[in-house]
């Protein structure tokens, strides 16, 4: 995890990711979704394979990243491009739902889950440049 934010994405904007917290899982959650213990949970944050944030003072994950009972397939390879560019975890996620009407669903977050997963990722690496 980097503590900086691009300077051009260093903003009071408001909080990144699904606005309704039903939306969202405790890290307890995900570790039962997963199927995993929450020491796998902890790991796996640590390793970017996942990523999340603070809401109400609790760390919380978007649900639709662990649809389906696993990881979306190429998220971590996106966590970790962001994270050479130089996101932090809250800029990341702001990147990942962002509304883009150029990609399936919207957001690079929906499209992780689709075809256009590649583009998103081309799309996070070209962020380093």
């Amino acid at each position: 995890m980097t503590d900086s934010v691009p300077a051009d994405r260093a903003s009071d904007a408001p909080l990144a990711g699904p606005a309704d917290l039903s939306a969202w899982l405790t890290l307890p959650d995900v570790a039962e979704r997963l199927d995993v213990s929450i020491s796998k949970v902890h790991q796996m944050l640590r390793e970017r394979e996942l990523l999340a944030v603070r809401r109400d003072g609790v760390r919380r994950i978007p649900a639709d990243l662990v649809a389906n009972g696993t990881v979306l397939k190429h998220l971590p390879g996106v966590l970790n491009l962001l994270a050479d560019a130089g996101y932090d975890d809250e800029a990341a996620l702001r990147w990942l739902y962002e509304q883009d009407e150029t990609l399936p669903g919207g957001t690079p977050a929906a499209a992780l889950g689709g075809d256009q997963a590649r583009e998103v990722k081309r799309r996070a690496q070209a962020l380093g440049f």
